[in-house]
Order: structure tokens, then sequence, then C-alpha cells
């Protein structure tokens, strides 16, 4: 879905550190679901994640899952 079409207010940056700006923000809606939209683009498109998959997403990052894309 368009990003835009979700408004401005809402929006964090909890993914952000030392990389110039390119952040992920994310936005919980009203339904539990979360919304991912890359901050250089705010109207670009937003991936609308459940609260399960966002939750396994979480999860599996903190037990070490996703480690292999760092390295």
């Amino acid at each position: 879905m368009p990003a835009r079409d979700l408004g401005n207010d809402g929006w964090h940056k909890p993914w952000s550190g030392g990389n110039g700006g390119n952040c992920l923000e994310a936005m919980k809606l009203a339904d539990g679901r979360v919304a991912v939209r890359q901050s250089t683009d705010p109207d670009g498109p937003a991936l609308i994640y459940t609260r399960g998959e966002i939750t396994a997403f979480i999860q599996g990052a903190k037990a070490g899952e996703a480690d292999f894309l760092l390295s």
C-alpha cells in the first residue's frame, strides 16, 4: 500500500543509526498490524505485517536467526 495513505503521524525510526539517514520507519496500526516504510521515500510503498509476522521477525532477529545477513 502507498505509505502516504497511512498519513504522517505515528511513524517511528526504531532501526535508525549512523547510516546517513537511510532508516526504516515503523507504525503500529489501529488493528495491531505494523507498517514499515523507507524513511527516504515516505510516499513510497509501505509493507504491512500482521502482529504474528512482526513478532516472529523480532523474536527471530533477537535469537540470531538473521545474523548471516551481517557477515
